[in-house]
């Protein structure tokens, strides 16, 4: 019997693509997983850096979906971004400066505070802050910090003290000629003394040299050295007393205001100037005196270099003679003693003693280390002298070779 179903066993009809998903629409994509959230932590140190114009313009022709998600950006609030800058310099007036200057001289001159004092003021040289405008109340400074000249000198300071003048060389074109003649007198008590005292073998011939062209360098002492150096001597034992300036300053003040009154009763107005025409022999009388102030005022400062820079040498020479102990030292300190005892001429009466008492010191020194024993028992003496005594003794040859069986001794190019 026939089944009544004809299509039975035939698969079922094609039907068209429009009515197909007219029929079926397709299902929507599934939602994107929601993007993780960053950590509180992780947000506030970190922030994401806004989008540029660039990236903006690349996505919106990219795709409209990236168009709307840069335009839903852009209407966010930007949050700015946050840098850390250092400032490099710093901005100071030029009155911001003095008032620092000011307070580094009220405290320089104490030796406990020194050392933080001069780095202050290194800070300033390093900075540029030392011009012309400033240099009287730098200078007023060194001036407070050599206040002592044996501070200096000090162990605890020497270094800070060699660093705060070697700086200051470099500012010394603000300097006038009064101001570099005492630097000039400073720098040997503040760095040349101190390079004395070093344990380095290198510097301290170095500084010994310098000594020695200084000494080199001065005049031959005369019998008004002599007088001046008297006179200051004189002059400042009477400062320290003290009552003589006391009486001095009070006749003077009594004087001035006496004179004051005198002028303020006979041209109470100040007219006569303005009335009387002053001559031209009075202009040129008041300027010959000027100059001759000016000129008396220069040989006193030159007077006063000498005699300081006197000074200082032969403190130098003083600190050089303490260091003889030392197996090192001894030779160049020979050298150094010989050439101040031959230059003797140069100090004054009062100096010359002294420099002739180290000289007779160094000389008793050296023959005592050449006789004397030492601890170990082999005789005290360096390594240069016991080669002058070895080959003092050796003959040299025709050919100038030493050992040889010449007749001439080695002494004639050993000295």
């Amino acid at each position: 019997m026939a089944s009544e179903d004809l299509f039975e066993g035939l698969p079922p009809p094609a039907t068209a693509a429009g009515e197909d998903r007219a029929a079926s629409p397709t299902p929507p994509p599934p939602p994107a997983p929601p993007a993780p959230r960053p950590s509180a932590l992780k947000s506030s140190l970190k922030r994401s850096k806004p989008p540029s114009s660039l990236d903006a313009t690349a996505s919106s022709s990219s795709s409209p979906a990236a168009g709307i998600a840069s335009a839903d950006v852009a209407a966010e609030p930007r949050v700015p971004e946050k840098r850390l800058r250092f400032r490099t310099t710093v901005d100071a007036s030029e009155m911001q400066i003095i008032e620092a200057m000011q307070k580094i001289t009220s405290h320089i001159g104490n030796p406990s505070k020194f050392s933080k004092a001069s780095k202050l003021a290194l800070q300033l040289i390093e900075a540029g802050s030392v011009k012309p405008e400033t240099i009287g109340h730098f200078f007023a400074v060194l001036e407070a910090a050599m206040s002592s000249l044996g501070a200096c000198n000090e162990p605890s300071v020497r270094a800070d003290y060699q660093a705060l003048f070697n700086a200051a060389q470099g500012v010394t074109e603000c300097f006038n000629q009064q101001q570099k003649n005492q630097f000039d007198v400073w720098m040997l008590h503040a760095v040349v003394a101190n390079d004395l005292c070093t344990d380095d073998s290198f510097v301290f011939p170095k500084a010994v040299g310098k000594i020695k062209d200084a000494i080199s360098a001065l005049p031959v002492a005369t019998a008004d050295d002599d007088n001046n150096e008297a006179t200051a001597l004189a002059a400042v034992a009477e400062s320290q007393s003290g009552s003589t300036e006391n009486k001095a300053d009070g006749s003077s003040t009594q004087t001035a205001a006496s004179n004051n009154s005198a002028e303020e009763s006979s041209d109470p107005f100040g007219l006569d100037d303005l009335l009387e025409p002053k001559s031209k022999k009075s202009e040129s009388a008041r300027q010959k005196a000027v100059e001759a102030l000016n000129r008396k005022a220069a040989e006193e400062e030159s007077r006063r270099y000498l005699r300081s820079r006197r000074e200082a040498l032969l403190k130098c020479l003083e600190i050089a003679a303490r260091r003889y102990r030392i197996p090192w030292t001894q030779t160049t300190i020979d050298i150094l003693g010989r050439h101040a005892y031959d230059n003797v001429g140069r100090f004054t009466s009062r100096q010359r003693e002294a420099v002739e008492k180290l000289w007779n010191s160094i000389k008793e020194q050296q023959i005592r280390r050449k006789h004397g024993k030492s601890a170990s028992g082999k005789l005290d003496v360096n390594a240069f002298e016991r080669l002058q005594e070895k080959y003092s003794h050796e003959k040299i040859s025709i050919r100038r070779a030493v050992g040889g069986a010449g007749d001439r001794r080695a002494t004639q190019w050993l000295g």
